[in-house]
């Protein structure tokens, strides 16, 4: 091989840098991997061209490449054979060098010997400078010639072994692979061949052996009589066993039988309990509406104030007071009119008067001193304990010379009245200093606030009624107290 060029189209390559430095235990197996070379079988190279697609410029250059290479293939048989002995005769017989020393060696010779060139888009390849010196043996070969001596090494191994020269350009390598697909195709469609021919030998073999068979057949027919007895006991087997699985399944529909009464049966007493269950829920939340009924009303009861129904205080107009609706005093004006009350109404008014104080006194576990309340209605009366002696807290209405002597006795019931208000003010204010009391219920002697309760000929009716009004006012901060 005088040079790197594509042995087809005569292009120069570029030879990969990983074949320049190969060692002889990798061309030993690139060698044993290489088939060895056939004939051609399947037609000739012009007839596998014309099948093969590829561009019609490429063909043209592959067909006068072979035209040209024919003869020189010719002529380099011989050679390529003699080259591939050498070395094989010289791979017989190596010192294996390690790849680190093999990679200390420079990268470039010292004088160079490579020329560059290009062609049809090719990247420029490396070349030696003749075909003498690449050959020529040297006692101690440069790195170039060692590249070189490998390279040709190893397509001349690839030329010898396969029907093409090496090496070979990319476009090349296509067109040898396209046809090596055609040759490919027809190899399978002649084997597929090849496999009907051979099921038709074996098929025309088993007819004409079928006499022979004749042994094989009746040793066959023996044994499915053995089969066959083997079955009829299984099934006897069989059908035993299926016997006994029907008594099995008869049973078991009997306790199915009987557990499905026993459901019905819980069935029918699970219904009662819900019944049952259904009726006392019924009754259980009809008796929590009850209780919660009766716990609204006893908690209505319980916040309502007792006292204040039974004497309900209050005024009508800014003079009178009224006790339970009846009007406590004597003259004064409601809507700008003058109103004069009777003695029935001040009389009952008080008898709900003397009452309420009572009532409050015995609320507050206090005793009066000096003094007993006597509540008879309008009628009442005020007992004073020290003298043994009792004072209406009522007017007679009787005429007024008796009225006169009538007046003293009710002036000294309303002041021992007065009094025993103010004992039970002081026993509350003892009880509870933060009870503070309104001015106009401070109470000394016979005046209560500003007004006197004492009647008299030269005092007005509307001073006394304002003075009754204060006391309601009293007992009203009084009962507020004994009620909270």
């Amino acid at each position: 091989m005088s040079s790197l060029n594509c042995q087809q189209c005569k292009q120069p390559v570029q030879i990969d840098e990983s074949l320049s430095d190969l060692t002889p235990s990798t061309y030993e197996l690139i060698a044993g991997s290489i088939p060895r070379a056939s004939g051609p079988k399947y037609g000739t190279t012009q007839d596998l061209l014309s099948k093969t697609p590829a561009h019609p410029s490429v063909k043209a250059a592959w067909e006068r490449s072979q035209a040209n290479n024919d003869t020189a293939r010719r002529r380099s048989a011989g050679t390529a054979s003699a080259r591939h002995r050498a070395s094989v005769a010289g791979g017989e017989s190596f010192v294996l060098l390690q790849d680190s020393i093999v990679r200390n060696i420079p990268a470039s010779p010292p004088n160079g010997g490579y020329s560059t060139s290009k062609g049809k888009g090719k990247a420029s390849a490396k070349e030696p400078a003749s075909a003498t010196q690449q050959q020529a043996p040297t006692v101690n070969p440069t790195p170039l010639s060692h590249h070189l001596r490998s390279v040709n090494r190893l397509y001349a191994l690839l030329s010898a072994k396969t029907e093409v020269d090496h090496p070979l350009c990319d476009e090349c390598t296509h067109l040898l692979l396209g046809i090596l697909n055609k040759q490919l195709e027809e190899t399978t469609k002649e084997r597929d061949g090849y496999i009907a021919f051979e099921k038709q030998i074996k098929k025309e073999k088993e007819r004409e052996g079928d006499k022979a068979n004749l042994v094989d057949a009746e040793r066959r027919i023996e044994s499915l009589r053995k089969e066959e007895e083997a079955a009829l006991q299984a099934l006897l087997d069989a059908d035993r066993e299926r016997a006994e699985l029907d008594a099995e399944m008869a049973q078991l529909e009997l306790e199915e039988k009987m557990l499905e009464e026993e459901e019905a049966e819980f069935w029918r007493a699970h219904n009662a309990v819900m019944l049952a269950q259904s009726d006392e829920k019924a009754k259980l939340d009809s008796l929590r509406a009850a209780y919660a009924a009766d716990s609204a009303a006893l908690d209505r009861l319980e916040n309502t104030n007792v006292y204040n129904d039974a004497f309900n205080i209050g005024q009508d107009g800014p003079v009178f007071g009224t006790i339970n609706g009846l009007r406590f005093g004597r003259t004064g004006t409601v809507d700008g009119h003058p109103v004069t009350v009777d003695y029935p109404e001040i009389n009952a008014a008080w008898g709900q008067v003397v009452l309420l104080l009572q009532v409050l006194a015995r609320k507050l576990e206090f005793t009066f001193e000096r003094w007993k309340l006597l509540p008879i209605g309008s009628f009442s009366r005020i007992e004073s304990i020290n003298h043994d002696a009792q004072y209406e807290l009522y007017d007679s209405g009787d005429p007024a010379l008796v009225q006169i002597l009538h007046r003293r006795r009710f002036n000294a019931g309303m002041v021992g009245f007065l009094d025993c208000l103010k004992q039970l003010m002081d026993h509350v204010k003892k009880e509870d200093p933060t009870v503070v009391f309104p001015e106009y219920c401070t109470i000394v002697n016979d005046k209560i606030g500003e007004y006197s309760i004492k009647l008299s000929f030269g005092s007005g009716d509307e001073t006394w009624s304002r003075a009754l009004k204060s006391v309601l006012r009293a007992l009203k901060s009084l009962l507020l107290y004994a009620t909270r």
